[in-house]
């Protein structure tokens, strides 16, 4: 489809929602053509004025929004940018199979506005239904968005002055999923790299810390990630914790979480060591509990598998267990899906992240007999998990999500983790050490985010040794916290 604006450059906003309702069409600016969007801006005083239409096969359809201002220019983009996105999603509504479970919402982190309405004076019993009224958010999905936005607060209210998140990655497994986004590495084709790899972490390490010290800041939250960290020798586990340990501060640290991920990785002397160094969140994921699946994406373990590793770390230590599953993986289907979250909740880990697969653009999904993800087959998953005890608190989306949907985080009782809530409600600053990461600073509203990104590949990482240290300590020096 193509885009034409008028008195506004809010092309952003456009492609936002073309891409969220009709994310398998290609879209580009254009006056004229069989499929076109409209979108006029008019200003008054106090008000913008937004009218969008949209013509597809032969058919025309018109919207209008209008959103009051107050304030100066910052508040006039933002009333800008709502009323081109909501008129748009208006105007194109009735060209959809069904409507959007998350309506005119293209952002990735939907707790987020509500929160920050929360915050300017929006009373706490309105907070359910402020997305659904707001951006027409089906009203389950706005109710779970202010859940969420009120565990941000509870959090938000824990952050001390000069406190950070810190994350560190470890960007290597034994092998590559295949729907897999992320940076990791197939140790078994790029094993050379762990050690002289692990060499540069080391001094990006001793760098940041000792410039965190130097301004007196601490370290609420430590998350060890990947790819898989338990790819990691024990020796190389043990010497990466020590190091931590060496040049940050963490006894005042709230959590501590090693992504250990596939089972085939997890060892009793690698839980040992993270019982050691004083972890006490650890992450065992299936992503399903149907073998012909997990041989399908690249997965090489077995259901069985799983619960023997979840067994191991029941029994080496009180850690606090969370179990990852992928709704929309290839060869999947409702039922599958549906089964899965049953067997992993009977398992009763403290945490249960529910993601729905993020696809590159035009990929299939073969998911089910028809090919898509059905919306019923997640919520009927949501309504299991939340008979068995557990509670969303925390979520994000990603472009390109199948169905459109979501990624949520479950807890059992007071068991959220406060890494995942600060980094995805961006509360405060995120320090992301090794390859493929990325340091957010912003201010305590989420609002003023900075994103500095390490080198995305190992090799990358390995060759920039100098200026990665070097950079370690002037990202704590701009640290919006300071």
């Amino acid at each position: 489809m193509n885009y034409c604006l008028k008195n506004h450059d809010r092309v952003t906003a456009v492609q936002e929602i073309l891409i969220s309702l009709l994310s398998d069409e290609e879209h580009g600016a254009g006056e004229d053509g069989e499929e076109l969007l409209v979108s006029e801006a008019s200003f008054e005083e106090d008000r913008v004025r937004c009218h969008t239409s949209v013509v597809r096969g032969g058919v025309r359809q018109d919207a209008e929004c209008i959103e009051p201002y107050a304030g100066g220019a910052v508040e006039r983009r933002r009333a800008l940018t709502h009323v081109v996105k909501q008129s748009a999603y208006e105007a194109l509504l009735s060209f959809l199979p069904q409507k959007p479970a998350w309506g005119a919402m293209t952002g990735v982190k939907p707790a987020k506005p509500v929160r920050l309405a929360l915050q300017e004076g929006l009373p706490p019993e309105q907070a359910d239904s402020f997305l659904h009224g707001r951006y027409d958010v089906e009203p389950r999905r706005s109710v779970m968005a202010a859940q969420c936005a009120k565990e941000s607060l509870k959090c938000l209210e824990m952050l001390q002055c000069k406190e950070v998140q810190l994350y560190v990655g470890i960007p290597f497994c034994p092998a590559k999923c295949r729907y897999c986004s992320f940076v990791s590495n197939d140790v078994t084709r790029f094993g050379h790299l762990v050690e002289p790899y692990l060499a540069v972490l080391h001094e990006e390490i001793t760098a940041a810390g000792r410039s965190l010290r130097q301004a007196g800041g601490v370290v609420g939250s430590l998350y060890i990630g990947g790819g898989t960290p338990t790819t990691l020798s024990a020796v190389q586990l043990n010497d990466l914790l020590s190091a931590l340990h060496g040049a940050f501060d963490l006894s005042g640290c709230r959590e501590i979480t090693v992504e250990a991920g596939r089972p085939e990785t997890i060892s009793r002397e690698k839980l040992s060591v993270c019982a050691q160094w004083g972890v006490g969140r650890v992450s065992v994921n299936p992503q399903t509990m149907h073998n012909d699946v997990l041989r399908g994406v690249g997965r090489f373990h077995t259901a069985e598998d799983i619960r023997a590793a979840y067994q191991m770390v029941r029994q080496s230590g009180d850690f606090c267990v969370n179990m990852d599953l992928i709704a929309g993986l290839p060869g999947d289907d409702a039922a599958g899906l549906t089964d899965s979250v049953r067997q992993v909740a009977e398992l009763q880990p403290e945490n249960i992240t529910l993601h729905c697969l993020a696809l590159k653009k035009g990929a299939p999904l073969r998911f089910g007999p028809r090919g898509v993800l059905e919306r019923g087959a997640v919520d009927q998953c949501h309504e299991l998990l939340d008979k068995q005890g557990y509670r969303p608190y925390y979520l994000y989306r990603q472009k390109y999500i199948a169905g459109g949907l979501e990624n949520v985080g479950f807890c059992r009782g007071e068991t959220e983790s406060f890494y995942n809530v600060c980094m995805m409600e961006e509360l405060g600053a995120v320090i992301a050490l090794g390859a493929g990461g990325v340091t957010k600073l912003c201010d305590r509203t989420g609002r003023n985010v900075k994103r500095f990104s390490n080198p995305k590949y190992p090799t990358e990482y390995i060759s920039s040794r100098e200026r990665i240290a070097a950079r370690a300590v002037s990202l704590l020096e701009e640290a919006a916290v300071w």
